[in-house]
């Protein structure tokens, strides 16, 4: 099984786990970057503490059938997190009837995804209520994990699921600022990078 073999190398860590998996592609110097072109990459990303606060109960390996189905999960994310950016009035309302064949196409593809785990309740012996997450197999759990908090994503604020403003960046993030303005990936990355071109059309008049 690989294990992982260097730091995480992506611009942007730490979003909620479904923009995360998102965030495993990633754009610099050198052109498209993918964590997820290889079992290493995932063993880097099982590795990471946000992937292993949700799925250490279920030790998901960093194998092909893993890697294959968090592909499946990021596959369908990648449609439903552009239909949410380009419709954001609908996505903040609910309503279905803007829905495009592509996000129809997504919504069955990370349905299919929720169809191989689920969430057991039970009555613990203390007398308090329990939630156990429960798999069709281990190689499910990453994906299924990252589709269910897109879920909590949607039913909380829908409006603030954002991609960053910088059209060559295709990284994503959860607004989490009081007044939702929050436009960039990284002010340190793609903020500054505009901000320094504002200021470049601004002495030369272009």
């Amino acid at each position: 099984m690989p294990h992982p073999t260097g730091p995480d190398p992506r611009p942007l860590i730490g979003e909620p786990l479904a923009l995360d998996l998102l965030n495993t592609r990633w754009v610099d110097a050198e052109g498209p970057r993918d964590l997820l072109e290889s079992e290493d990459g995932l063993a880097v990303w099982l590795g990471s503490d946000l992937v292993r606060e949700h799925t250490a109960p279920l030790a998901p390996t960093a194998d092909h059938e893993t890697l294959t189905r968090l592909l499946e999960a990021r596959t369908a994310l990648e449609a439903l997190a552009a239909a949410t950016a380009s419709a954001p009035s609908a996505a903040a309302t609910g309503r279905q009837d803007s829905a495009t064949p592509a996000a129809t196409a997504a919504t069955a593809a990370l349905n299919k995804v929720l169809s191989h785990g689920r969430i057991r309740r039970s009555l613990g012996a203390n007398g308090l209520p329990e939630s156990a997450v429960e798999v069709d197999d281990p190689s499910w759990g990453p994906a299924w994990y990252a589709a269910e908090n897109w879920l909590r994503l949607v039913a909380d604020r829908p409006d603030r699921i954002r991609a960053c403003a910088n059209g060559t960046c295709v990284l994503h993030f959860f607004d989490v600022s009081k007044n939702g303005t929050r436009r960039w990936c990284s002010m340190a990355g793609c903020g500054n990078r505009a901000k320094a071109q504002r200021h470049y059309a601004r002495r030369t008049g272009t």
